[in-house]
């Protein structure tokens, strides 16, 4: 059992890694995209809300994919930490808890890693298969 749990562990700890390197690497990109040219930050809103949500199915998909079995909770278990990470950060270094509307994006974000996960454990297996 705790090779078990060691195991979804780390496949967690591989998805919520995932998850901050695309965000870094997007903020990047949209930050050079924001200083070298016209855009504004306005413009970019729904852009950046896309690929937040792509990004945290990929970290699901990615822990579900390690995992290989009980994705929803590996995906889950993804959008939980990388949530709580962001709320102690939020309330350490800014000193304020979040919003209802950020609660109900992070619940979001947790439901499409959770989707991701699904996603990810069954696509590792069905390719183990054949």
């Amino acid at each position: 059992m705790a090779i078990e749990s060691k195991k979804m562990g780390t496949a967690i700890l591989y998805g919520v890694s995932t998850i901050f390197i695309l965000f870094i690497i997007t903020s990047l990109i949209f930050a050079t995209l924001l200083r070298f040219t016209n855009i504004t930050e306005s413009s970019l809103a729904y852009v950046i809300m896309a690929g937040s949500f792509i990004t945290m199915f990929i970290g699901g998909f990615i822990s579900g994919g390690k995992g290989k079995k009980q994705g929803w909770m590996l995906g889950g278990g993804t959008g939980l930490l990388y949530m709580l990470i962001v709320l102690s950060y939020q309330y350490l270094g800014n000193d304020s808890l979040f919003s209802l509307r950020e609660w109900i994006y992070q619940g979001c974000f947790v439901i499409t890693a959770m989707m991701g996960g699904v996603l990810g454990v069954n696509l590792s297996s069905g390719s183990r298969d054949t």
